[in-house]
């Protein structure tokens, strides 16, 4: 598939501000409400003080060529879409195929349901805008709508839908997975799907930037339409939606925003939102974690070229990852943590349901001297997706398979999750998102003046237990979006995290390498094809 032309870097380097207020409402004072009960809540077992359960808040999409018991609580496009009530649907992401989103909307409804396509193909003659507008227009309700990228390597990578209703709710879905069809049907993906939106009582007031901790639906919104005001930032894009959704209560949603968007950023700023790492750096500053050593595991479809050393993972990405503690805390030395990079290999990719079709989505290079030299700072924290590599590093013999039900289908979810206590795999924190493992995506490193530099648009939802109540834990499952009875302390509180690989981790064998599309790979996948570059 052709990837779209970059776009130059603008002549004058830098661009506006985001703005970082609005003059609407944002959200009530914490202070002046109580958090409704989230819809997931479950009671688990009958005591003097009750248990609660919740459902993981990131779920899989539905895998058409797997057995329903592999597709226990996942989702489809149609699922998302196929609401009479909806009147308005924002869609954001790098590909899109028009024809597949408006065939997932209501047959009664979907010529009337105002479409608005944000997508990042700047370039007039781009074949991939030329194409969109040609469906387009066969759509008389679809806009289009081109975001501003000023970076040359940027990308409108970002992956989202606002739908709203005509009863006066609103939602927002992030999810991992391009608007095209073999993205929702052979490969493994992830959607947040935040709780409906009602409209904002006239009595609620403005949060002020003390009141949205971290975490909070209040700063949540201060973030999402800082978001949407970078789109805005040369030409008028995202205006009608801010407006519309500065009238909505957030106060249900749990989770902190981890977006970014391109251009340059002090970080010394009055803004209230930051952007990629240092987003991550400022949520998990409100983020307990376990004091013991940690493993965090970082699982992508993409890794860019990221220098012939590992300066930057290091220093920068993977330091930003490290924090936590817990929001006032006397700050103190971050505890080791482990890392690992979770890629498939080449055989992975042949074993997958669609071979090396599903190769053509997951992206990363080893030809050239520099990303030889970052191979091998890589390989050692690399980890299959299947875990089942009779060339992988042999598990322990007391090793118990916890099995996800998605190894043969191909990912391009990417999910970043802390394992507080690898025993039990209880969980510290866990963000799903569009971004890859790429300076592009999460910044560069500060620069003297101060300043970290984003090429791209990416948007994700970090969760952690201490959202849902003060003692909770947050658990892995697998195969199912919920705790099964007796996982939950009685008197305690727990929320299920859906994990989409099997545990525990398999190390790369010291031969194996990623799987590389832009190399030629002879020997033929399960359906007897071979995978040639041109």
């Amino acid at each position: 598939m052709d990837r779209p032309t970059k776009r130059p870097a603008s002549a004058d380097g830098d661009e506006k501000p985001t703005p970082t207020s609005l003059t609407h409402p944002v959200s009530p004072p914490l202070k002046k409400r109580r958090l409704a009960a989230h819809p997931d809540t479950k009671p688990v077992a009958q005591s003097a003080v009750p248990s609660r359960a919740f459902n993981s808040p990131f779920q899989l999409t539905k895998i058409r060529d797997l057995p329903s018991e592999m597709n226990k609580d996942t989702v489809t496009l149609k699922g998302i879409l196929d609401d009479p009530l909806i009147s308005e649907c924002w869609e954001f992401n790098y590909l899109h195929d028009i024809d597949f989103l408006m065939a997932a909307f209501d047959d009664d409804v979907r010529h009337m349901v105002k479409v608005h396509v944000v997508h990042g193909f700047w370039k007039r003659e781009d074949p991939n805008r030329l194409e969109l507008q040609d469906v387009a227009s066969r759509y008389p309700n679809v806009s289009l709508h081109n975001a501003f990228l000023p970076e040359m390597f940027g990308t409108h990578h970002s992956k989202m839908m606002i739908l709203l209703r005509h009863d006066d709710t609103a939602q927002i879905v992030i999810h991992t997975a391009n608007m095209i069809v073999r993205d929702w049907t052979n490969m493994t993906q992830a959607v947040w799907l935040s709780p409906r939106l009602p409209l904002m009582k006239s009595s609620q007031q403005v949060s002020s930037q003390e009141e949205a901790k971290i975490g909070s639906g209040a700063k949540f919104k201060i973030d999402f339409l800082n978001y949407l005001c970078a789109y805005d930032t040369r030409r008028t894009t995202c205006k009608p939606i801010i407006d519309q959704l500065a009238k909505y209560d957030f106060s249900a949603i749990r989770g902190s925003l981890i977006a970014s968007v391109p251009g340059r950023h002090k970080l010394n700023n009055a803004s209230p939102t930051r952007w990629g790492w240092a987003a991550m750096e400022q949520a998990l500053k409100a983020v307990p974690v376990h004091k013991a050593k940690s493993e965090i595991a970082v699982q992508i479809s993409s890794i860019a070229t990221l220098g012939p050393t590992d300066t930057w993972l290091k220093n920068t990405f993977f330091r930003a990852l490290s924090g936590g503690g817990g929001q006032g805390a006397t700050p103190q030395p971050p505890p080791p943590t482990d890392f690992k990079v979770i890629f498939p290999t080449p055989d992975e990719i042949r074993k997958s349901l669609d071979g090396y079709l599903s190769g053509g989505s997951i992206h990363t290079k080893t030809q050239s001297p520099q990303q030889v030299k970052q191979l091998a700072y890589l390989q050692p924290i690399f980890c299959h997706w299947a875990n089942d590599s009779a060339a992988g590093a042999e598990l322990a013999d007391d090793a118990v398979i916890k099995e996800a039900g998605r190894k043969r289908a191909a990912p391009h979810i990417k999910t970043y999750i802390r394992y507080g206590n690898k025993s039990d795999q209880s969980i510290d924190w866990a963000l799903t998102t569009s971004a890859n493992l790429s300076k592009q995506a999460w910044g560069e490193a500060v620069n003297s003046a101060g300043e970290m530099r984003i090429a791209s648009y990416e948007i994700g939802v970090l969760v952690w237990p201490g959202l849902y109540a003060d003692d909770a834990t947050m658990k892995a499952t697998f195969l199912t979006d919920s705790l099964a009875d007796g996982e939950v302390e009685e008197g305690k509180s727990a929320v299920a995290l859906r994990v989409p690989y099997n545990l525990p981790l398999q190390a790369y064998g010291e031969a194996e390498v990623p799987w590389v599309a832009t190399a030629s790979h002879l020997e033929p996948d399960w359906e007897g094809r071979t995978w040639q570059h041109s």
